[in-house]
């Protein structure tokens, strides 16, 4: 009996030296309480809606992870969001990623706006802040900053989706291809005419506009005059209602409209009937177009009474990831945060996973075609290949 009682003393002391030394450990990490996570994007503004958005996605993620329970080095600590407001501006944007710099962020989520992540990149680089964009202009990433994460496809992919389908999908051989002036629309345009050349496709009328233009008189002649079957555009959702209203004026509407996601809009439902066919590109796809799509969209409804307006759920599986690689590298230096990125392959709850190349291109990014119908934006196809 005496040696039952002695084995039990010495599991006893067992079990209480291991918790001893777990507290020990705990109480050692480097890791402090409290981990700052950077958002930044458009949070007033035009574009504010989809900034908001951006920032649901990783609040509603950070939310969960807390709930659950984060362990890093063996320490359960609290994350944080930090957001900041960059208006939709590259000036704003760089003092927007200095703040988040100086506030401590070990990682930041943004920006929407290319221009923005653009210009803000160095600032993050210098710090070894990892920088997840969902921008999509490939100059981003060929900064050639080891702190560069992309979301989403690029232009160039999204540039030959459009070319591609225009010019085996929509019937004509008599084309227009029309951007807002900004390097996103022209960049874009400008790869989409290249890419209906490729595909032996005559452009009849290339032309470049303001973001704020909406008299489109001269224009609709002039397409009339071509005889131009397919409208080619990277215009805003405004400007391409204007368009189909001077097209109305001088009675050529039998033609087909191939937009980017500046047009793949609930706004564009006003245009619809004033056409054949209206359609957009994005290499954003939509949240119930996934297999655990829907369980996202309930909890973002019961969340923010609303939902989503863009891309939150790619913010969403953004944090998921971002807290797989705090986890693997075991540590809040951003430094290792993001050696980390670049070494895994991460789980995203929506989308199924996300993973980079050598310059933080997106490995599984696709473009999606949608036409509009009955008000909705339905998906035609989508690739990875176009």
């Amino acid at each position: 009996m005496s040696k039952r009682l002695d084995r039990y003393r010495n599991l006893g002391r067992g079990a209480l030296a291991a918790l001893a030394a777990a507290w020990l450990m705990a109480g050692c990490s480097k890791v402090p309480d409290t981990l700052k996570i950077g958002v930044a994007q458009p949070l007033s503004g035009n574009l504010a809606a989809l900034g908001q958005d951006l920032l649901n996605g990783v609040t509603l993620a950070v939310d969960e992870l807390n709930q659950a329970g984060f362990v890093v080095d063996g320490k359960r600590v609290k994350l944080e969001v930090v957001a900041q407001d960059d208006r939709a501006d590259a000036a704003s944007g760089k003092a927007a990623a200095q703040q988040l710099v100086d506030a401590g962020v070990i990682a930041v989520i943004g920006h929407l706006n290319s221009g923005v992540s653009i210009e803000a990149a160095p600032i993050y680089g210098a710090a070894q802040v990892a920088q997840l964009a969902i921008s999509t202009n490939p100059r981003f990433t060929e900064l050639g900053l080891p702190t560069t994460f992309r979301l989403v496809a690029n232009d160039t992919l999204q540039a030959k989706a459009m070319g591609s389908f225009a010019a085996t999908q929509l019937a004509t051989d008599r084309y227009a291809v029309l951007d807002d002036g900004t390097p996103y629309g022209k960049g874009l345009a400008d790869g989409a005419a290249q890419q209906l050349a490729a595909e032996k496709k005559t452009v009849q009328v290339r032309q470049s506009f303001d973001d704020r233009t909406t008299q489109f008189d001269a224009l609709a002649a002039a397409l009339q005059a071509a005889q131009v079957g397919v409208i080619v555009t990277t215009l805003n959702d405004f400007q391409v209602v204007a368009l189909m209203e001077a097209l109305r004026k001088v009675g050529h509407t039998r033609v087909s409209i191939l937009g980017g996601d500046t047009i793949k809009t609930t706004d564009m439902a006003k245009g619809q009937g004033m056409v054949d066919a209206i359609y957009a590109t994005s290499p954003v796809l939509e949240a119930r177009e996934f297999v655990t799509g829907r369980q996202f969209l309930e909890k973002y409804l019961a969340a923010f009474k609303k939902p989503p307006a863009y891309g939150g759920h790619y913010s969403y599986d953004a944090m998921y990831v971002l807290s797989a690689a705090i986890k693997r590298a075991g540590s809040a230096q951003p430094g290792d945060i993001t050696a980390a990125l670049h070494q895994l392959n991460g789980y995203a709850p929506v989308t199924g996973s996300m993973t980079w190349d050598d310059k933080g291109e997106q490995r599984y990014g696709a473009v999606g075609v949608y036409g509009l119908r009955g008000g909705n934006w339905e998906l035609r196809m989508r690739s990875d290949r176009w």
